[in-house]
């Protein structure tokens, strides 16, 4: 029985929730106070709590649940995804994520390790815990954070892109597989985004590189998710230079990227280890 007539993004109900991972800050953070603007009730999920609280603040004519889960780590996720199997999950944004900069042999591989657990292996399993009850349900939405950096072989962030190549495709096949279920499956593919503005000490390497107009904020890159969601789209490239980011590493050989990539991480890497 094909449902592609259904909604992408289910109306709220009293018994529903969206869960957001990452919601403590950036997209994850913006994308959930928009959806409960909407008046979808929230479960929220990231290390800290404060940032957490302050948005269920902001939001008091929704019911907004607070987790504090450590997604990197194997055990602290068990818990969190028996909840997710028992609970009405009627949208979930995997949104947490974390990069690195520098070549892999001088990184701290635990840390590392860490990283593929959060980008990828949480993703993966959150996702797969939140399946079952949309397709029986007929309906759901899903949006999984990936990068049109995972398009792209890039020295200097190996494991960022390796996990965003694996969130990439896995996403976009499950879109696929879930729409004639009724279940939309959409995949975020932002390049760089940020606060509205940044001054000073806060602008980065990349900041200095890219002009202001080709930015795009963490609000806006919200609105063009969940339309894109609503839309049933299988892919969303919000901001001017994430559709460059997008077009370029879909259509020029990694062969000539890479070496032009590798050398601008090297200077984030750099850095990155003056900061510490």
């Amino acid at each position: 029985m094909s449902h592609e007539g259904s909604p992408a993004i289910p109306a709220p109900t009293s018994g529903s929730y969206a869960v957001v991972t990452g919601a403590s800050s950036g997209i994850g953070r913006a994308i959930a106070l928009e959806l409960g603007k909407r008046g979808h009730n929230l479960i929220l999920v990231a290390r800290s709590t404060g940032p957490m609280e302050e948005i269920a603040a902001e939001l008091p004519n929704v019911d907004v649940q607070v987790r504090s889960v450590d997604l990197s780590q194997a055990e602290a996720r068990l818990p969190f995804l028996d909840e997710l199997r028992n609970t009405d999950v009627h949208i979930i944004i995997n949104s947490a994520g974390i990069a690195t900069f520098g070549n892999f042999i001088d990184l701290d591989y635990s840390y590392e390790r860490a990283q593929f657990e959060l980008n990828a292996t949480a993703l993966f399993e959150l996702t797969a815990a939140v399946i079952p009850g949309m397709v029986a349900r007929g309906e759901g939405g899903i949006v999984n954070v990936g990068s049109a950096a995972g398009n792209m072989a890039i020295p200097g962030n190996a494991t960022y892109v390796g996990t965003k190549a694996m969130v990439n495709t896995f996403t976009e096949a499950l879109h696929y597989e879930l729409k004639p279920a009724g279940v939309n499956c959409t995949l975020l593919a932002p390049g760089p985004v940020r606060e509205a503005r940044k001054e000073g000490e806060d602008l980065t390497e990349v900041d200095d590189a890219v002009p202001d107009f080709l930015w795009t904020t963490y609000e806006d890159c919200a609105l063009d998710t969940l339309d894109a969601l609503a839309k049933g789209k299988l892919r969303v490239v919000p901001g001017p230079l994430s559709k460059v980011m997008n077009l370029v590493s879909t259509y020029v050989p990694r062969r000539v990227t890479a070496p032009i990539m590798g050398k601008f991480y090297s200077k984030m890497a750099a850095e990155e280890a003056e900061k510490k």
